[in-house]
């Protein structure tokens, strides 16, 4: 069986060296513009040719995530910048807008791409789209289950999550975080709403409240012989914004475990690191949320006996000076600076089941539990983790009256060195003992000696120097040879010209029969979910909304559809009449020409989109009125809170700020819609509109459509 690559994520240089130095096969990193994560650190552009260089000496892969939505006025530097990054060696990028993808692979075909999970990749027709454009690796999304995964019979390289956070939305359908404030998950800004409190409403009755969105952290290390038999090429750490100890720990852990060697302790400090609790995910079908807490839960370690002006604690885990504990329920942390034992002495360490005081800092009254959120030690030993060594080994020639020659070889790598006559010596003559010291102190270099092999006269001289001499040009040609880029030059930019949209046309997604019955005489489009309701009014102008977490795509011919994947972009677009919906995320005119080619009517842009986008182009449609679809779960929270006889009912979530968000339920799956719609109808844009209705009244339709201009 051959062994899956393991992924580790870098947010900077001393988390990408620890990865590699814990046993990392590849890593994945970003630059400090286009990547998902753009809070992380990140990496500047010199810092990215240092982390590939490094990483290359190992025989590791750095792949660069280049993975949100790109606008018009960013093609040209995003091109230049992956065009930096092939000329550096790069093994891949991981990217996300499929008219940039469309665009790279004509400008720079022999660039590697993998389709970042934020491509929705939950079907084979999601991956045959990927293959077709060239692409050699898939992201999956993380709401398939591992026996769907295996059943995916697409020939292409499959990576996996496997470890780390979770969204509660399919990844790359979140709106909530631009919704809500702007700023986007699709452009690596997430604000995380889902680890907001909300409030669950039923019927207008406050029900429930807590952490309702907010996902526990994965951790597939319990089933992980079930992940390495299974249909995955990959398997992918999150953690881009973790510690560089969290990020070499975790990577320790599954090195160890798939090769088969034994590790202590390991599910505990797991949970010292970072958890909000664990589970298996959708892999393995487990529960995902955490409704009590969205935070680092640590580990219990005490009780509270005494709470006066010091802490009386019986611990049931060790504590160390310098670790960080918290108080529960009051949730109130701090570090230890001072440690007292029983006798109320400072200590440095005080083991389970020993009695110890803190200061009470915080006039604790309430709190009877006492948690570690930070293990000091636990640290210290992650980061004097030794630098793993290669091996060379030498080849010596060393005869009188001829060259000194010296062959060095690291893996299929050889270098040779041809130096000065060797002499007789005349006192002190050098020993192979001696020869074989010197080469082997090779200092802060990569590599480790494995073998030295020498032939030599007897009574020879040769000058330390030259030995040393020899002993770094060798190292440093093998270097350089580990890191050689041999790269060809991007072809020429490619700009697109203006086509202008001489027509308007007005397109409307409707909730119900009356809606559509009011309006289906009076605007050229009309998209509903209910395919009873399709068909009942089917017509040139009705179309068919599919759903987009359906794992297996059914057949259909001669229908109108309206697609929210590129999956069904794929399997519709030759025997059905196709309209793709904001979901596909359209922000550029590359992603425009690509789904031309699939035959596809028009396009409705992304939310995201700006005015370059639709002011200048073709068949584009921009909602102007309606409530954003903000996230699509693989998860029912009305089920899980309330029970399935309450899917219809009138159910909301409110946050904090008192916004209240519509939840739809349908086949266990839940759609969320932003708190209030979109308006846009005083600056209507220069293109094709679309409207989107869920309650609003027939009166209040009319009212929006005196003010795009239908009476």
């Amino acid at each position: 069986m051959k062994k899956p690559e393991l992924l580790a994520p870098a947010g900077n240089m001393e988390s990408l060296i620890s990865a590699i130095k814990n046993g990392a096969d590849a890593v994945y990193l970003a630059g400090k513009k286009y990547g998902a994560r753009a809070y992380a650190e990140n990496f500047t552009n010199e810092e990215i040719i240092e982390a590939i260089n490094y990483a290359h000496l190992y025989g590791v892969k750095i792949y660069i995530s280049a993975n949100t939505i790109i606008h018009e006025n960013e093609i040209k530097d995003f091109i230049n910048y992956l065009h930096f990054l092939y000329l550096n060696g790069v093994d891949a990028v991981i990217m996300q807008d499929i008219g940039m993808i469309y665009l790279i692979k004509k400008l720079i075909p022999k660039l590697e791409i993998h389709a970042s999970t934020q491509c929705h990749n939950n079907s084979d027709e999601n991956l045959m789209f990927f293959k077709k454009l060239g692409l050699t690796r898939a992201v999956l999304a993380r709401e398939l289950s591992l026996e769907e995964i295996n059943n995916l019979k697409t020939d292409i390289e499959k990576e996996i999550f496997v470890y780390g956070a979770l969204c509660i939305c399919y990844s790359g359908c979140c709106l909530m975080s631009y919704s809500l404030g702007g700023r986007s998950g699709n452009r690596g800004e997430c604000a995380g709403p889902c680890r907001k409190p909300y409030t669950l409403i039923l019927d207008n009755k406050e029900i429930k409240k807590g952490f309702l969105l907010s996902t526990k952290e994965l951790n597939t290390l319990p089933k992980l012989k079930e992940i390495l038999n299974s249909n995955v090429q990959s398997l992918k750490i999150e953690g881009r914004m973790k510690s560089p100890e969290y990020v070499g720990y975790v990577t320790s852990v599954f090195r160890k475990l798939i090769d088969n060697k034994e590790i202590d302790n390991y599910e505990i400090n797991l949970k010292k690191l970072y958890n909000r609790s664990f589970t298996t995910g959708h892999l393995f079908k487990d529960k995902i949320i955490n409704s009590n807490s969205s935070g680092h839960q640590g580990i219990v370690i005490g009780q509270l006996l005494e709470n006066k002006k010091m802490l009386k604690i019986k611990l049931s885990h060790s504590l160390n000076q310098n670790d960080g504990i918290r108080f529960l329920p009051s949730n109130k942390g701090m570090i230890v600076n001072k440690l007292y034992n029983k006798q109320k002495l400072l200590v440095n360490k005080a083991n389970k089941n020993e009695i110890i005081y803190l200061e009470n800092k915080f006039n604790l009254k309430k709190d009877t539990t006492l948690i570690k959120t930070f293990d000091y030690k636990l640290n210290e030993e992650i980061k004097n983790v030794k630098e793993i060594k290669m091996p060379i080994s030498y080849e010596v020639t060393a005869i009188v009256n001829k060259p000194l020659k010296i062959k060095m070889t690291h893996l299929n790598i050889t270098s040779t060195y041809i130096g000065n006559i060797v002499t007789k010596a005349i006192n002190n003559p050098l020993t192979n003992e001696s020869i074989k010291e010197h080469l082997s102190k090779i200092g802060f270099s990569p590599f480790i000696t494995h073998d030295i092999k020498i032939t030599s006269s007897n009574n020879i001289f040769i000058r330390i120097k030259e030995l040393n001499d020899a002993k770094r040009y060798l190292i440093n040609t093998i270097m350089k040879e580990k890191t050689k880029i041999k790269r060809d030059k991007m072809i020429k930019i490619i700009v697109n010209k203006p086509i202008y949209n001489d027509k308007k046309e007005i397109s409307a997604f409707v909730s119900n029969e009356e809606q559509l019955k009011y309006l289906i005489d009076k605007i050229d489009y009309l998209y509903t979910e209910d395919f009873n309701l399709y068909q009942k009014y089917k017509c040139h102008k009705v179309y068919y909304r599919l759903n987009r977490y359906s794992y297996q795509l059914p057949d259909y011919k001669n229908e109108n559809l309206l697609v929210t994947t590129l999956g069904q972009v794929y399997k519709y677009h030759k025997n059905n009449n196709i309209i793709t919906d904001y979901t596909l995320n359209i922000t550029n005119s590359f992603s425009y020409d690509l789904l031309k080619e699939y035959n596809v009517k028009k396009i409705t842009a992304s939310v995201e989109s700006k005015e370059e986008l639709y002011n200048f182009r073709g068949n584009i449609d921009v909602l102007v009125y309606g409530k954003i679809e903000n996230m699509i779960l693989n998860y029912c929270l009305i089920k899980e809170n309330l029970g399935c006889k309450y899917c219809k009912h009138n159910i909301k979530i409110k946050n904090n700020e008192n916004q209240e968000f519509t939840v739809i339920g349908n086949n266990c799956h839940n759609k969320i819609l932003n708190y209030k719609p979109v308006n846009k109808l005083n600056n209507l844009p220069n293109t094709n509109i679309r409207l989107d209705f869920y309650d609003e009244s027939i009166k209040e339709i009319n009212d929006i459509l005196k003010e795009v201009g239908i009476n």
